[in-house]
């Protein structure tokens, strides 16, 4: 169940109930009149199932209330009533399977944001992938897949597509590539710092690694894991079960091939930084492909069940 908290100016609040009302899936409206002071209005609460939020929420807009008043939407972690019970059973579909796009647009938009943060984390990932790149040692390269957050962006790219909004599409793109060039740039001088000091050196990029040369030979495989990966983000972003990211984060070779690319650049092994960006494109091209079809199914599929 979701929470809904409206504020609704004075003169609309008997249509917006009725709304509520007739909502499928709805239970415990509460009005309080006059209670709202910024902006000025009406407090309308209730409880709505899953899988009616969306339909509601756009309903909600096309009476303008997102313009002239507020539409606030909260997860309810436990609901123990009848009534709601109620509401869920009468609301068509399954919760799991109900897409909020406003909230998923708004989840992607604050994710893909080109921020001092983000790439803070991006670089960190990268110098910790870096790390396990010329040590060779797979579990560094995990804990840095696990750290880094380009899924953000990735997702970002491919809810614009489907919701036909390029600017946001040219936004997302922008933060993960900028994002990437600026952790590749950081990691570089990173690589040259700790030559400096004794601690890497050209043999430990060059020599035999069996456990991490595999990010720079992609195959057909690096795009089909990635694909793989990206149906499975996409579904753990839409059903709210966030925990599958980071599943996700550790099956795909992006932040690794990054740092191999950067790490090679630094110690003039050109064929293993082309080879790096080649996983690197081959992983973020397929959760593109794979997130856009995978919402673009999901958006189908539930207006054909409704």
């Amino acid at each position: 169940m979701l929470h809904l908290r409206l504020i609704t100016p004075a003169d609309r609040t008997d249509t917006v109930v009725r709304l509520l009302e007739k909502t499928v899936g709805t239970t415990h409206l509460v009005v309080v009149p006059g209670a709202a002071r910024n902006p000025a209005g009406d407090v309308v609460l209730c409880d709505v199932a899953r899988e009616a939020a969306d339909e509601l929420i756009g309903e909600l807009q096309e009476l303008g209330l997102d313009a002239t008043g507020s539409i606030a939407v909260e997860n309810i972690d436990l609901s123990l009533s009848k009534r709601a019970d109620k509401a869920e059973e009468e609301a068509p579909g399954e919760a799991a399977d109900a897409v909020l796009w406003d909230h998923l647009t708004d989840m992607t938009h604050e994710e893909s944001t080109l921020s001092v943060t983000y790439v803070c984390f991006l670089a960190v990932a990268t110098m910790l992938a870096a790390c396990g790149v010329m040590l060779d040692n797979a579990i560094l390269i995990v804990g840095a897949m696990a750290v880094g957050p380009e899924f953000g962006p990735l997702a970002g790219v491919c809810t614009a597509l489907v919701q036909r909004a390029p600017q946001r599409v040219w936004r997302c793109l922008w933060a993960l590539l900028a994002g990437f060039a600026a952790a590749m740039l950081l990691t570089a001088g990173f690589g040259w710092l700790m030559d400096a000091v004794g601690l890497f050196n050209k043999d430990m990029i060059e020599g035999a690694r069996p456990n991490t040369a595999f990010i720079w030979q992609p195959d057909s495989m690096s795009f089909v894991v990635a694909f793989l990966a990206g149906i499975a983000g996409t579904l753990s972003l839409t059903s709210a079960k966030s925990g599958a990211l980071i599943g996700v984060a550790i099956s795909v070779t992006t932040v690794p091939a990054a740092a191999n690319a950067a790490m090679a650049f630094t110690y003039s092994d050109y064929s293993q930084t082309w080879g790096s960006a080649g996983q690197l494109l081959a992983n973020l091209g397929g959760i593109v492909v794979a997130g856009t079809m995978t919402l673009l199914i999901q958006k189908w599929l539930w207006r054909k069940r409704l």
